[in-house]
């Protein structure tokens, strides 16, 4: 066990944990942050994503011990009150079934519209292709994508 720093939504936590423990069981064991989902445990799925200062990544493959230092943003930090572009689009597009895997894909989305303002249809399609959804929801999370997009303008 090590004493780690890191910086979640804009709070500073000192984590006590084994090195080699995925930041996904970081914040959701210890910090209580249970809207990061846990799928695949490989960093395949997508529903751990969550933003490592402007970029997404996925929590269940970075250490406590590389995350050390770092600054991370959840689905929780997004908003307080679900004004975000992204929350606001998958709200009125209806995205959500089970939802489970809502929260990467709302965070890789995220991720896009800070790095691209107007994102293409072939950009959006290429950031969530990593995200895998079992509800067969794709059509709506373009169009949530595309919504978030002209909310962020």
């Amino acid at each position: 066990m090590a004493l780690f720093t890191i910086i979640v939504n804009r709070t500073s936590h000192r984590v006590d944990a084994d090195p080699a423990m995925p930041l996904l069981w970081v914040l959701r064991d210890r910090l209580n942050l249970t809207g990061t989902k846990y799928g695949c445990g490989a960093g395949v799925c997508g529903a751990c994503t969550v933003l490592q200062g402007d970029r997404a990544v996925r929590s269940c493959t970075l250490t406590i011990a590389a995350a050390d230092g770092q600054s991370f943003t959840t689905i929780e930090g997004l908003s307080p009150d679900a004004t975000h572009p992204c929350q606001r689009a998958w709200i009125d597009e209806d995205v959500a079934q089970c939802g489970y895997c809502q929260p990467g894909m709302i965070m890789e989305t995220a991720a896009l519209l800070r790095a691209h303002r107007s994102p293409a249809p072939a950009d959006i399609d290429r950031a969530l292709a990593g995200h895998i959804c079992r509800c067969g929801t794709s059509h709506r999370l373009r169009a949530a994508a595309h919504r978030a997009a002209e909310y962020a303008k």
